[in-house]
């Protein structure tokens, strides 16, 4: 706000005070000739409100008609002070009465204005807020002051008119600032709230003097005639006022107190109706605030509802794709699987080989395209009563019908998934469940689909580079031991099995399965005789045996295939709590490949023979581990390794029992 315009409005502000002061009879100020400074403090605010709008184009049309406004009622005010100067009574209607009565539509009009371009986004309730607390503020006015009108009306029709006119121009114009003041909130706009200050001033005063004029006791210049004067000042003060930023985003959910103090209000006068003589207009207004509540009641609980089917929708359905996602395939499977008579079907899972190599090569936009021109295909082949979800990065899955029918829909999916172009090639390996044939459980039959689904992608890596050099590396560690060649072979499959039970992505458990098969092959450095050594190793064969990892690091990180896989091995004797080797790494900084290998190593080498003891039985083994978890083991891995040695066992006894 400029200098000169901040100074303006105090000297305003503080002759109205001034004034005030002075009709309330406390002492003597120098305020002048009140009959006529008013109009200049009135005319100087509607100066300042054309001067906004001729100087800046940004709300322009809104303080020109909000200025006029003023100007209008300051235009009226000065016939009316001239006629009574000259001790004579103006007849109504007059030329003052224009004056007056064109300050209401025209500040309604800037309002509207103003506020259409500073609020955004409002929601229908919040429109409804507004309205009730326009449609009950109107009550109010219409309580208080139609009723005196109306017992003093007299003379011409023109004359009823005119007075009339002054109650109905206040109730819309209050109705409207209470309206805007109520859908925007307490972060609305301040100025709007400056505004509303100088127009509920107006209407206190306007309405003062419309119940004493009916009673023949109003005396001009009375302590309330300053109430007039404030809208000028509010308006100028306002249109100086730096908005905040260029728009105002109104709050998405309205309150639920703004409906229910307005309907308490609403629903006072309607009891007062019963009690004392109220206007039928303050009932019918009243009465429309408490049936625009319960159209806020209605609107609520439709986007309520509509929220909640959106919620559900979107908690179901990949946001890439459009298809279902895990959730959804879970609740499907449990709908047909709870049936007393299940159908047969198929339950197929598809992860996509090559996907990472053309997301690495054309970027995450590409990748994102191709998966959803791979999911259209998809869900076009397999049309209902199949059925198609994607299980996350690059995992489809489908139900299928059984028999063969589901057979031929589920060759027709793989093809589906192949795609191959410049520079890439796609294809999709696949694990099938026959469902309720092979189970009826849902995650064990996601579990089943999986585990097939990475040895069918295995399979189709077993000719890579990293296989090659790996064998190479198991061929010449088997020469060296035999048994410790078995060791890790067992260790392997266990290793395998936990990392997908802990749901791993699929390259984390290739990088598993193979830093298990190497776990040991760091041993080749190590003399034989402190390998089979029979008793307890010497503090210096200890350092030496240590170092083991270390090596196996070195060996495997000499070939690039395999350079992902030689930290695991390197971190395969951490302790979760700091107390392994060769880092002393503990918690989350041991790499979780690595701790998953930990586990099934240490199961291992507690169930079978070594020099120098004998093998424990598989629950004291299983114990030990339960005991270690949180110290010596990732607590995680522990519970997902129970559980698959848990279930192993329970598939064990079931088979035996068949």
């Amino acid at each position: 706000m400029p200098r000169a315009v901040r100074v303006a409005l105090f000297v305003l502000g503080g002759w109205v005070v001034a004034c005030e002061v002075h009709a309330l009879g406390v002492g003597w100020l120098p305020v002048g000739p009140v009959k006529w400074l008013h109009l200049a403090v009135m005319g100087a605010g509607a100066g300042l409100c054309l001067l906004r709008a001729g100087l800046r184009r940004d709300e322009r049309w809104a303080w020109l008609l909000l200025g006029l406004g003023v100007s209008a009622w300051v235009a009226g005010e000065l016939y009316f002070t001239a006629v009574l100067w000259s001790d004579a009574s103006p007849p109504v209607p007059s030329p003052a009465d224009v004056g007056y009565l064109s300050l209401p539509p025209l500040v309604f009009a800037g309002l509207v204005v103003l506020a259409r371009s500073r609020i955004h986004g409002l929601p229908k309730t919040l429109w409804v807020d507004g309205l009730t607390a326009g449609l009950a503020a109107g009550a109010v006015s219409a309580t208080v002051v139609f009723q005196p009108v109306l017992d003093a009306l007299g003379g011409s029709r023109l004359a009823i008119a005119t007075n009339l006119s002054y109650p109905v121009a206040d109730l819309l114009l209050l109705g409207l600032i209470c309206g805007l003041l109520a859908a925007g909130g307490r972060r609305f706009d301040r100025r709007f709230w400056i505004l509303a200050v100088g127009i509920l001033c107006f209407w206190t005063s306007d309405t003062i003097y419309l119940v004493k004029a009916a009673q023949d006791t109003w005396v001009s210049g009375g302590p309330f005639d300053p109430g007039w004067w404030i809208i000028a000042v509010c308006f100028a003060a306002a249109a100086w006022t730096k908005p905040r930023g260029r728009g105002i985003e109104v709050r998405q959910r309205g309150t639920i107190s703004v409906p229910i103090v307005f309907a308490l209000i609403s629903l006072a006068i309607l009891v007062a109706g019963t009690i004392t003589n109220v206007t039928v207009l303050a009932v019918a207004l009243a009465t429309a605030a408490l049936l625009s509540v319960l159209l806020r009641l209605v609107l609520t609980f439709r986007a309520h509802q509509e929220m909640l089917h959106r919620s559900r929708n979107e908690a179901s359905t990949d946001p890439l794709t459009g298809l279902g996602n895990r959730r959804a395939l879970s609740a499907a499977l449990e709908r047909r699987l709870d049936d007393a008579k299940p159908a047969a079907m198929i339950l197929a899972l598809f992860d996509l080989d090559g996907f990472k190599s053309y997301n690495d090569s054309f970027g995450h936009a590409a990748g994102d395209a191709l998966l959803q021109r791979l999911a259209t295909g998809l869900a076009a082949v397999l049309a209902a009563p199949a059925s198609v979800y994607r299980m996350g990065g690059d995992e489809f899955c489908a139900l299928l019908p059984g028999g063969d029918e589901g057979g031929a829909l589920l060759r027709a999916a793989a093809a589906v998934l192949t795609d191959h172009g410049d520079g890439f090639s796609i294809s999709a390996s696949l694990g099938s469940v026959q469902l309720p044939e092979e189970t009826n459980d849902v995650e064990d039959a996601l579990r089943l689909a999986d585990q097939r689904m990475y040895a069918h992608k295995h399979g189709h890596r077993r000719s890579g580079a990293a296989d090659q050099v790996k064998r190479a590396l198991l061929l010449a560690l088997a020469q060296r031991d035999p048994e410790l060649s078995d060791h890790v072979n067992d260790v392997a499959k266990l290793a395998e099995q936990t990392a997908r039970e802990l749901r791993c992505p699929a390259a984390l458990i290739q990088r598993v399965r193979l830093a298990a098969e190497l776990h040991d092959i760091g041993k080749m450095a190590i003399p034989e005789a402190i390998l089979r050594k029979p008793g307890a190793l010497t503090d210096q064969e200890w350092a030496l045996m240590h170092q083991h990892t270390v090596a196996g690091e070195r060996i495997i990180a000499s070939s690039a295939a395999l350079a992902d896989v030689a930290p695991l091995v390197r971190s395969s004797h951490e302790r979760w709590d700091g107390g392994g080797y060769p880092d002393g790494l503990a918690d989350d900084q041991i790499p979780r490949g690595a701790r998953i290998v930990t586990v099934c190593d240490c199961y291992h080498a507690m169930t079978r023979d070594r020099p120098y003891r004998k093998a424990m039985s598989e629950e004291v083994a299983l114990a030990e581990l339960r005991a270690g978890a949180g110290s010596q083991f990732d607590p995680e891995v522990v519970r997902a390794f129970l559980r698959l040695h848990a279930q192993t066992r329970r598939n064990v006894t079931t088979s035996d029992l068949a």
